[in-house]
């Protein structure tokens, strides 16, 4: 709705009258429509001292989706409206003048000082108080560019010639998203290593790290085998495919150069790196957990110095999440070249190719998401109405990313939203993005399977235990990047005997599976966090409640 009023008292009090009304239509508490209308009161009073004759006051009262802002605009001279807000002048409450007025007004406007936004343009002075900041903005946006790249990705298949797309795609649509990735993978490792350190540094007794590491950890593995058990069940249960309906030539997949070494010894033997900066450059999550921990363990050990390094390092982490914060920004942009590269890549007939296949796992994924919400309550006695409700905004967010490790950020801004402490999440997540792989776990179990059927190749009882327990390995040494499970799948239908050209049906549509696998993993890991928190007595149930 736009209002103009004169500029004058009788104008400020109509625009204050309308605000509240307004705000109250919405179903605003009492408290924050008078914090809004103080904002607008004094925002009115700044606009209108730098007005040049001003005749009107334009005011606008908006709501779109769940954000609710005010946006005032007066005729004017530009001014510095951020140097306003820090005019440093004490108040002289005795002896209210100009200044002391002006005082009070910058004191109040600095305390809104997030909430505002202001511009100059064609001679108009605007300001833009944020009343309510959806928390679901992210998700509108990042959904509203995934289905737009859908629709245009189907349209330019359809009607477009190739010289015209695959070009876009080249030059354009990759690179994009290849440089968003590229950012995200460039936080993660300092992301991972100064949070643990920082975590570290919160336990006054170093036993109750071990304590949350030890529960944390036995969530994980508990999570891996139900959810390998669970996509092998789903998989018997429905069948899909035609027993030998494929027949492989022989030749070679492009996956076959790459090996994976499931050796649980091996894996355990490089967890300890020969250099302090090789897991930095090449981003080994077990590597930077392991020299986190031993940051963190140190620090609290060399007398006089403790202090200052646990601060440097607390620093070091905010800084960290500050540029992950601004690098999510861009998150609907990317969502929207990775879909529409995709499709423009693939094209349809890839996705419809195994799409048996491809609802199993779906349906196994679904099942693993009821799986966590009846392990919040029966382990933590939560209700997981409000875990659901909180995290579906992430999902969409971590699910275009397809990437555990580069989600981690996101993660760790969707644990603060739980209530879940930083000594739990700092811990819990490093860890959840390299081990927990429950999403992979489904896709390995209903695809090897799978595509053995295809390939007319029966898994005897005798051999599918060990199949299961070469999952579970793989995914555990798997690492959380696209393309991955790609890779894995390979070595497990080989381990299975099945032609490993069955990996060309899958390889078309394995970036729409990558997404659902990390979105998977991504609910894992805070289901897990929010479960050992509760535990431990460290999650705010406030918090936690409010939706």
């Amino acid at each position: 709705m736009h209002y103009r009023f004169t500029p004058d008292e009788s104008g400020l009090g109509q625009g204050l009258d309308i605000i509240e009304e307004r705000l109250t239509s919405y179903g605003l508490k009492r408290k924050e429509i008078t914090k809004s209308m103080l904002a607008a009161e004094e925002v009115m009073s700044a606009l209108l001292e730098h007005a040049d004759n001003a005749d009107y006051l334009h005011l606008s009262v908006r709501r779109i989706l769940d954000e609710i802002s005010i946006e005032i605009a007066v005729p004017g001279r530009e001014f510095s409206f951020e140097k306003d807000l820090h005019l440093g002048i004490s108040p002289d409450i005795e002896n209210v003048g100009p200044e002391t007025e002006r005082a009070i007004r910058s004191m109040i406007l600095k305390s809104f000082v997030d909430d505002l936004k202001y511009r100059h343009r064609a001679g108009m002075n605007t300001v833009r108080i944020s009343v309510l900041k959806s928390k679901r903005a992210m998700l509108y946006k990042t959904l509203g560019a995934m289905l737009l790249a859908v629709v245009l990705g189907v349209l330019l298949k359809s009607f477009a010639p190739e010289n015209f797309y695959l070009p876009l795609n080249d030059n354009f649509l990759a690179p994009v998203k290849t440089m968003f990735m590229n950012a995200l993978k460039m936080i993660v490792a300092p992301v991972v290593f100064f949070s643990i350190v920082s975590c570290i540094g919160q336990f006054s007794d170093l036993s109750e790290m071990g304590k949350i590491g030890g529960k944390t950890i036995a969530f994980y593995l508990f999570t891996t085998v139900i959810a390998t058990a669970l996509g092998a069940g789903v998989y018997y249960l429905f069948q899909p495919g035609t027993f030998g309906s494929f027949i492989p030539e022989s030749v070679s997949a492009s996956v076959t150069a790459q090996e994976v070494d499931i050796s649980i010894k091996d894996m355990i033997i490089n967890i300890v790196p020969s250099n302090f900066v090789k897991p930095f450059l090449e981003a080994d999550m077990l590597q930077l957990i392991f020299l986190a921990v031993l940051c963190g363990v140190a620090v609290g050990m060399i007398g006089k110095y403790s202090r200052m390094l646990s601060d440097l390092f607390t620093a070091f982490n905010e800084l960290f999440l500050k540029i992950t914060v601004l690098i999510i920004q861009f998150m609907p942009l990317a969502a929207f070249c990775s879909i529409l590269s995709m499709i423009l890549k693939t094209g349809t007939d890839a996705l419809i190719s195994v799409l048996g296949i491809l609802g199993v796992f779906i349906v196994a994924i679904a099942l693993m998401m009821a799986v966590y919400c009846l392990l919040m309550l029966v382990f933590a006695g939560l209700n997981p109405i409000p875990f659901c409700r909180k995290y579906a905004p992430t999902m969409a967010q971590v699910f275009s990313m397809g990437s555990s490790n580069a989600s981690l950020p996101i993660n760790i801004e969707a644990c603060k939203q739980m209530g879940v402490s930083p000594k739990v999440y700092s811990l819990s997540l490093p860890l959840g993005a390299t081990v927990n792989m429950d999403g992979s776990c489904i896709y390995l179990s209903v695809f090897a399977l799978a595509l053995a059927r295809i390939c007319g190749i029966a898994i005897p009882p005798a051999a599918l235990l060990s199949v299961l327990i070469s999952i579970i390995v793989l995914s555990v040494g798997a690492p959380g990047i696209p393309g991955s499970g790609l890779v894995c799948l390979s070595v497990l239908l080989a381990q299975m005997n099945v032609p490993i050209e069955a990996v060309a049906l899958v390889m078309g549509i394995d970036p729409l599976i990558g997404m659902m696998r990390c979105m998977s993993n991504c609910l894992g890991d805070v289901a897990v966090s929010t479960i050992v928190a509760k535990q431990e007595g460290i999650l705010n149930l406030d918090v936690y409640r409010k939706l």
